[in-house]
């Protein structure tokens, strides 16, 4: 397990740069065209997962060419921790998510765990499509139980931050990200 440093400066002093800002930006651009292009007929309901997406989906919905929706779901398996444990539920997604297209945001497709509960119980809400969308993903090496359509940049099997993911709490409002060395 990763030792806490003394202070989040030290961690950021410590940490591998490994997408800068600029990166990060034309990453969330081209998203943005691919998924303009690909839901220019829908009026989606779009649902952030919180509180890693938010940054993300601030970012990318402005440059969002259609009509949305907005909404949010909020589900964690890491508690603060490094290491996901049991997923918990705040926020579910509402029955709004029946007979429609719903785009769901996130920082960081990881194991794969949440997103295919949150994606699942959108189906089994009657969502007629669920089109996932991440600023990045992790390379593990193995399969996840779900695929995102739209994936921004491809991260080492690292603890990640920066761009909405954080280091114990700290560092989700980096443009960047980093990973922690070592």
């Amino acid at each position: 397990m990763l030792q806490s440093p003394l202070n989040p400066e030290t961690i950021l002093q410590q940490a591998v740069l490994i997408h800068d800002a600029g990166a990060v930006q034309e990453a969330i651009s081209r998203m943005a065209d691919g998924i303009s292009a690909m839901l220019a007929t829908e009026v989606p309901l779009v649902l952030c997962v919180m509180g890693g997406g938010v940054v993300f989906t601030g970012q990318l919905l402005p440059q969002l060419q259609f009509p949305l929706e907005f909404d949010y779901v909020q589900a964690s398996r890491y508690h603060g921790h490094i290491h996901g444990k049991q997923l918990t539920w705040k926020v579910r997604p509402g029955d709004q998510v029946a007979g429609r297209t719903v785009l769901l945001l996130d920082d960081i497709l990881d194991e794969g765990v949440t997103l295919a509960e949150v994606k699942a119980q959108c189906f089994a809400l009657g969502a007629k499509q669920v089109v996932v969308a991440v600023l990045v993903e992790k390379e593990l090496g193995r399969n996840k139980p779900v695929q995102a359509d739209f994936v921004g940049l491809s991260v080492p099997d690292q603890y990640v931050f920066g761009c909405g993911m954080d280091v114990h709490g700290w560092w989700r409002n980096l443009p960047a990200i980093y990973a922690i060395h070592g």
